[in-house]
């Protein structure tokens, strides 16, 4: 289920580089504030913090009760940024923690 939500998370984020409605974006900020906060929650799971940060903060930053007003194409950069790290994560295996 955790690659399935990095999916879909990173096709909503390059959609957005597309002309969408205003009503998706406010799509994309609902899905990546659940989808974030379930990865978040999974990665505390797990007990990799690191990404738990990451992907807190990223949860943080689509939520959208208190929008954070970047600008189109400082959004864009963000959503490339994410969407490439949210596919080379899917395809990279985790390192086995060492104890």
């Amino acid at each position: 289920m955790n690659n399935s939500i990095k999916i879909v998370l990173a096709i909503i984020l390059f959609l957005c580089l597309a002309d969408m409605p205003y009503g998706f974006y406010q799509f994309v900020r609902f899905a990546g504030l659940i989808g974030f906060a379930i990865l978040a929650y999974q990665a505390h799971e797990q007990g990799r913090q690191t990404e738990m940060i990451i992907y807190g903060a990223l949860a943080l930053l689509l939520q959208p009760f208190f929008k954070i007003a970047l600008g189109r194409q400082m959004w864009n950069v963000l959503d490339v940024i994410v969407g490439i790290g949210l596919l080379i994560s899917v395809f990279m295996k985790p390192k086995e923690s060492q104890r």
